[in-house]
């Protein structure tokens, strides 16, 4: 089954996305051509290993919090913060709580 994204000038309600609740799935909410945002739901010690993307992206932290580990430093992001990575930028994301986050890529182009 393909995944339902939404379209341009649809509103998506980050709220309930924000409201501590692991129960939910992560799901892509967004993909185009150049832009994709992810809702990604870590549980308490769950780790997403090292890995890099093509382009840079923001990690915003929704709710609970994780902890951005890169090469030579770590970086704890807590509910109501964000970062931004270079392209190409190895990272890994430690969830230190039950957590939820928002990842931001931007796509390069074909």
């Amino acid at each position: 089954m393909a995944l339902t994204h939404a379209k341009h000038g649809q509103l998506i309600d980050l709220a309930p996305l924000a409201d501590g609740s692991t129960d939910s799935p992560s799901t892509s909410l967004i993909k185009t051509e150049q832009l994709q945002l992810i809702h990604m739901v870590l549980h308490a010690g769950q780790r997403m290993p090292q890995h890099k993307v093509a382009g840079e992206l923001v990690l915003q932290c929704l709710a609970g919090r994780v902890r951005l580990q890169m090469p030579g430093t770590e970086q704890p992001l807590a509910a109501g913060q964000l970062t931004v990575l270079r392209a190409g930028e190895p990272h890994a994301v430690l969830a230190e709580q039950d957590s939820c986050v928002l990842l931001t890529l931007l796509l390069p182009a074909h």
